[in-house]
């Protein structure tokens, strides 16, 4: 019996099903943010979400007979075992604010199709290597904060006051946002020279260590990608050699057919 749902539970037709429920899913939860959804519709709407939930439910029950123990091993069972386990949780009360977690069903999409969790294994691949470039970017912010706070903070207490309002414009400069016109240029009305310390620090954030994330990430992906190919040629490769053993034996069968109907005759 495991067996059989375990072939169901992991058979494409499933899976195909899975998605369409959280497509139909995700476009329910986004009607019922529409007053105008709500008003003609309501009643269906909920419905409609509840007997999806239901059938996620009855999703996750039949995986966890069909794996066993083995379920709760696997990172992405967890992952759905935790959204469907948080739209479960009432949502009344105290708990009113898991009523805004419910769109968290449509992530399911991620462990479904298999190009979304190459991506996001990827990105988990890649945070060892990022966690580096963070450091770095945060000796930069810091080193940068204290200069700008003891430079134009008297000036410019809004934006460069103290530590953290000075982290908070340089993050703001890093991303390019106003940076010239609604900072930059102001801080040099005053400080005529201050260009020379913004314009290296936008080199050496948004130019330089971003572009370091971008790298961390292609690369780790890049990995990923060529491990799953490997995997397929590994399995490409066993299957071709079960089929030459089968081909080697049936050859061995005809040998011994043959031998057995010369000596009779």
């Amino acid at each position: 019996m495991r067996e059989r749902l375990k072939a169901l539970v992991q058979s494409r037709r499933w899976e195909a099903a899975i998605i369409a429920l959280i497509v139909v899913n995700a476009v329910t939860l986004g009607l019922e943010t529409s007053p105008a959804a709500m008003a003609s519709a309501g009643g269906f709407l909920v419905f409609l979400d509840r007997a999806v939930l239901a059938v996620f439910t009855v999703e996750i029950a039949l995986r966890i007979y069909a794996h066993g123990p083995r379920f709760f091993r696997d990172p992405w069972s967890l992952f759905d075992f935790a959204v469907v386990g948080v739209a479960l949780m009432p949502a009344s009360g105290a708990f009113s604010v898991l009523r805004a977690l419910r769109i968290l069903r449509v992530l399911r999409l991620i462990s479904v199709v298999p190009s979304l969790r190459r991506v996001v294994g990827g990105l988990v691949a890649a945070l060892p290597g990022m966690g580096s470039i963070v450091l770095l970017l945060t000796l930069v912010f810091y080193v940068f904060a204290v200069m700008t706070t003891k430079l134009y903070g008297a000036s410019f207490p809004e934006w460069f006051g103290t530590i953290g309002a000075s982290l908070y414009t340089l993050f703001q400069i890093m991303t390019l946002e106003s940076w010239s016109m609604g900072i930059v240029r102001p801080v040099m009305e005053v400080y005529p020279l201050s260009w020379l310390l913004f314009v290296p620090f936008i080199l050496c954030t948004a130019f330089t260590v971003l572009n370091l994330f971008i790298g961390v990430i292609v690369s780790a992906m890049q990995q990923e990608h060529d491990q799953t190919a490997e995997a397929d040629r590994q399995a490409i490769h066993d299957e071709t050699g079960l089929v030459l053993a089968e081909v080697r034996a049936l050859r061995e069968e005809l040998r011994e057919l043959r031998g057995r109907i010369d000596r009779t005759d």
